[in-house]
């Protein structure tokens, strides 16, 4: 009998051995840790116009698609701003249409300064000639070239003011300065009017939302949280001394407090530069002469390849790495 029970307990420690021995093995291939939570995209939602809600779409902890809309904002303004660039482009447009009537008008008038400048000068020419015969008197040369002298300063004013109608007027169409410049607060009347309309930017559940018809809302400011469905991971926190075995790609499993029973399939995305002692407000000061040695921890990023809309933000999980994978 006392025979049995030694062998029975040197095979309960033989077996407690190689249990040992197996756990140290497969922790050092399959490094865990429970200090991990989930991580998802959180999209701050904010009005890019200021102004008075009109309608609420939505609700607190609602799923939404991309594209849906969320809430509107008194668009009345916003038309105004709208009909007032657009009689501001129209005015733009006349007063172009105007210029280039002036700079047509100073052009035909070149082109009867230059005819009467032509034919003052063939004039002038044709006097000095019989003045030279002694068949035109003096003074008759004299008033000739003082025609000819009017017409050629009337065709250089005319030049001048063709010059200085075309400068008015600036580039034609759309080239046009005031034409652009009109065209452009259009635009940003028109845009300002579109985000009266807040749209979700991707799927997704609306969270701390707390808005109601009437309320005022700035532009710029965060008016609530659209957490995003699609992807999801898990930032845990490993001990320094399993670092060198973990790499970017390697197969992880994922289990989360929040929905028990469950192991999700993951991907090891990275590891973070810097312990998180490192990235603390207020980093430890280690100079000192009571120092103890401390392991610290470092993040690592795991993609969960299939999540679900479930798996909520700070979620406490569980996240184990096969190292052994290439």
């Amino acid at each position: 009998m006392k025979l049995h029970q030694a062998l029975v307990g040197i095979l309960v420690i033989a077996a407690l051995g190689v249990g040992g021995w197996w756990y140290n093995g497969y922790s050092d291939t399959h490094p865990s840790t429970n200090d991990a939570y989930i991580g998802r995209h959180v999209v701050r939602i904010a009005a890019q116009v200021s102004g008075p809600i009109q309608e609420v779409r939505v609700s607190n902890n609602q799923s939404v698609k991309t594209g849906d809309l969320l809430l509107t904002i008194d668009p009345k303004p916003f038309d105004l701003a709208v009909q007032q660039a657009e009689a501001g482009l129209a005015q733009a447009q006349q007063a172009l249409a105007g210029a280039i009537a002036r700079v047509d008008a100073a052009a035909a008038q070149l082109a009867l300064a230059e005819a009467n400048a032509a034919e003052a000068t063939r004039h002038a020419q044709r006097i000095a000639a019989l003045v030279a015969k002694g068949s035109a008197s003096k003074d008759e040369g004299g008033s000739a070239e003082q025609a000819r002298q009017d017409a050629t300063d009337a065709l250089t004013a005319a030049r001048a003011g063709l010059a200085a109608a075309k400068a008015a007027r600036g580039a034609l169409g759309d080239r046009n300065a005031a034409i652009e410049e009109a065209r452009a607060v259009l635009d940003r009347a028109r845009l300002n009017l579109a985000y009266t309309r807040l749209s979700a930017p991707a799927d997704g559940v609306v969270g701390a939302f707390d808005l109601r018809p009437g309320s005022y809302i700035a532009a710029g400011n965060p008016l609530f949280a659209l957490v995003e469905s699609h992807d999801a991971w898990v930032d845990a926190n490993f001990k320094e001394t399993a670092l060198p075995h973990i790499r970017a790609g390697q197969p992880a499993t994922v289990t989360v407090d929040l929905l028990p029973g469950k192991t999700f399939r993951g991907e090891v995305e990275g590891l973070s530069p810097a312990s998180g002692a490192a990235f603390s407000l207020l980093p430890p000061e280690n100079a000192t002469g009571n120092w103890v040695k401390v392991t610290q921890r470092f993040a690592v990023r795991v993609r969960i390849l299939d999540p679900e809309p479930e798996l909520g933000v700070g979620a406490s999980a569980e996240v184990s790495i096969d190292t052994t994978a290439p």
